[in-house]
């Protein structure tokens, strides 16, 4: 791998930075993208596996609880319930604090289409970071570390867990328009 340079001044660039992490998220968004298809093709979008991930993480959750964390309207993830449910991935169960009420859960399917996703995630990452030099993953983790604090996203488990974490999208404060 050549050796890049660093410009005069990106020390300092918000611009380079903010670049260049683009591009590490188009990267990290290509990975997800290819280990959700290459383990469910075309039978669970993107925005359906956000909800596979947050039901594994939380376990049995109202729907309305549900549509609060991935920031969606009841509606629309009551529709995304149903795609689940028919596609075999998630179900309905009572409540049992409150027979009004009804609980989502994943399948076992579910939950394995959950475990295979993030370990195809996690395997293709390592092998991109097996690449760097001793010195680079140094920084890297560094500059990483600081980013997340930065955004207020935990950092993953250090262990082989293998625990799907929920992704960020219900823990962060949305972007503010005023600036």
């Amino acid at each position: 791998m050549p050796e890049r340079e660093t410009p005069a001044g990106a020390m300092d660039d918000v611009e380079a930075v903010t670049r260049a992490v683009l591009t590490a998220s188009r990267l990290l968004v290509a990975v997800s993208a290819r280990s959700l298809a290459a383990v469910v093709e075309e039978r669970v979008t993107l925005p359906q596996f956000r909800m596979l991930v947050v039901l594994s993480t939380r376990g049995a959750t109202k729907l309305v609880t549900l549509a609060e964390l991935l920031r969606v309207a009841p509606s629309t993830a009551m529709r995304m319930v149903d795609r689940l449910i028919a596609a075999g991935l998630a179900d309905r169960q009572p409540n049992p604090d409150s027979r009004r009420e009804t609980l989502l859960r994943l399948t076992d399917e579910g939950r394995r289409i959950v475990e295979d996703v993030s370990a195809r995630r996690r395997a293709e990452i390592a092998a991109i970071v097996e690449r760097l030099r001793p010195a680079q993953r140094l920084a890297l983790v560094e500059a990483l570390a600081a980013f997340n604090e930065a955004g207020g996203e935990p950092l993953e488990s250090a262990s082989d867990d293998t625990e799907p974490h929920p992704l960020g999208w219900a823990m962060s404060e949305p972007v503010s328009r005023d600036g």
